[in-house]
Parts: C-alpha cells; sequence; structure tokens
C-alpha cells in the first residue's frame, strides 16, 4: 500500500525485542513497539507480545497472531482482513475502525470496557467463543459472522449490522442491541435476557428456543421471526400486533395476558408449524 512502512524479518525482530524488555522492566528499558503504519501483511507473530503496541493504519491482512499478546494494543484503522488471532488476548485493545473482515477470532479475548470495535468491519469474521464481555461494537459490521457461543454479556451493540449472523447459543444478556439490524440472524438458543432490543429488526430471524425474559422488544420488528420454543415473559413493550406477524409461536413462552390474547386472535400461531418438503 503506499505510504506504508516496509519492516524487514531482521527489523521487526529487534522491534519485538525491544519491546519485550520495555514490557519486563516496566517501561524503565528497552523501547516500546511502534508498528503504525507498517507493512506486515501474512506476518508470522504467533504468540508475539505487542501489548500496548502502536499498530494503528498497520497492515497486518493474512497474519499470523495464534495466542498474541495485545492487550491494550492501538489497532484503530488498522487491515486485519483474513488474518488469524485465535486465542489471541486483545483485552482493552482499541481496534475502532479497523478491518477485520474474514479474520479468524475463535475463543479470542476481546472483553473490557476498554476494547473498542466500534465502526468495525467484522464481516465474514469467525468469532465463536470470543470474550466480548461489555465490548463496544456500536455500528461495527458483523454482517455474517460466526458468534456462536460467544460472550456478549453487557455487550453494546448500537445500530450494528448483524445480518444472517450465526449467534447460535451466544450469551446475550443486558446487551445493547438498539436499532441493531438482525435480519435473517440466527441467535437459537441465544441467552437475551434483560437484553435491550429496543427498535431492532428482527425480520426472518430464527428465535428458536431463545431466552428473552424481561427483554426490552418496543418497535422491534418481529416479522417472520422464528419464537418456537422462546421464552417471552416478562419481555417489555411487545405487543399482540409484533406478534401477529411472527412465522411462529409454537410452545413458546408468553405471559398469560399475551397469550390469551394470541389464543383470542391468531391461535394458528400456536400450533405446531407445517413445513413443506423441497422440491
Amino acid at each position: 500500500m503506499r505510504g506504508m512502512r516496509k519492516i524487514t524479518a531482521g527489523k521487526l525482530s529487534k522491534i519485538l525485542k525491544e519491546h519485550k524488555e520495555w514490557r519486563g522492566t516496566g517501561e524503565e528499558e528497552g523501547e516500546k513497539a511502534d508498528l503504525s503504519g507498517a507493512w506486515l501483511c501474512g506476518a508470522d507473530l504467533c504468540g508475539a507480545d505487542l501489548s500496548y503496541a502502536d499498530l494503528s493504519n498497520a497492515n497486518l491482512s493474512g497474519a499470523w497472531l495464534f495466542g498474541a499478546d495485545l492487550c491494550g494494543a492501538d489497532l484503530s484503522d488498522a487491515s486485519l482482513s483474513d488474518a488469524w488471532l485465535d486465542r489471541a488476548d486483545l483485552m482493552d485493545a482499541d481496534l475502532c475502525g479497523a478491518n477485520l473482515s474474514g479474520a479468524s477470532l475463535k475463543r479470542a479475548d476481546l472483553r473490557g470496557a476498554g476494547t473498542s470495535l466500534n465502526k468495525a468491519n467484522l464481516s465474514g469474521a469467525n468469532l465463536s467463543g470470543a470474550n466480548l464481555y461489555s465490548t463496544s461494537l456500536n455500528f461495527a459490521d458483523l454482517s455474517g459472522a460466526d458468534l456462536s457461543g460467544a460472550d456478549l454479556r453487557g455487550a453494546r451493540l448500537l445500530e450494528a449490522d448483524l445480518r444472517g449472523a450465526l449467534l447460535l447459543e451466544a450469551d446475550l444478556r443486558r446487551a445493547f442491541l438498539r436499532f441493531a439490524d438482525l435480519r435473517g440472524a440466527d441467535l437459537f438458543r441465544a441467552v437475551l435476557i434483560d437484553a435491550c432490543l429496543r427498535g431492532a429488526d428482527l425480520s426472518d430471524a430464527d428465535l428458536g428456543s431463545a431466552d428473552l425474559r424481561g427483554a426490552d422488544l418496543s418497535d422491534a420488528d418481529l416479522r417472520g421471526a422464528n419464537l418456537r420454543g422462546a421464552n417471552l415473559t416478562q419481555v417489555k413493550d411487545l405487543s399482540i400486533n409484533q406478534l401477529s406477524k411472527v412465522k411462529t409461536l409454537y410452545e413458546a413462552e408468553l405471559d398469560p395476558e399475551l397469550m390469551e390474547q394470541v389464543k383470542d386472535k391468531y391461535p394458528h400461531l400456536l400450533k405446531r408449524p407445517e413445513y413443506k418438503e423441497p422440491t
């Protein structure tokens, strides 16, 4: 990329050595790694200590960062597309505006109120089993991402794009998903207790067996959503009008008043859905 710094293998090795000494001596000796704007495409940084390093605007596309320590690192606006970050420590890292499309972040540690993925591109990324507890993902692109089994408790996902995302058995307790786009997302057996889904688009989403107790669904779009076996008790501002547009409520749990309204006006939604064999 034009204007980016080329870093030779020898220079990179020296920078990492100096940084390790800087960290190991409490910042008294050695030197903090400055790799801002560096060209590091495909670099092998598995297990490297880059905690609190400056990697802003760096190009790490396709880089190998398995188990790397990137705690507190500045990766703002960095390119990490198709990078391998499985089990990496990114706690409190700044990834604001970073491109992580297609990256693998399986079981990566991204937790912490200081971790920012605001406006980051995570489309098609693999975040299965990742720890995103209290992480900020406002306006992030997570379309088509795999977040199955991820810990998203208390995560902030204001207006996040989660179209077609896989959130199977993800823990989204107390997550803030206001105005989030969850069209066609797979939330089967997801835990959404006390989550804020105000104004979220859940049309055609699969919420089968999901736990939505105490969630805020005011103004949420539930058209075509699968709510088979979902727990919708104590949900805030859930209306019969919203429920009238869902795909099914078979075996779903509802508060008594809402259940009576469904039985009276839309009893077909409580019946076992009939599935047509593909032709």
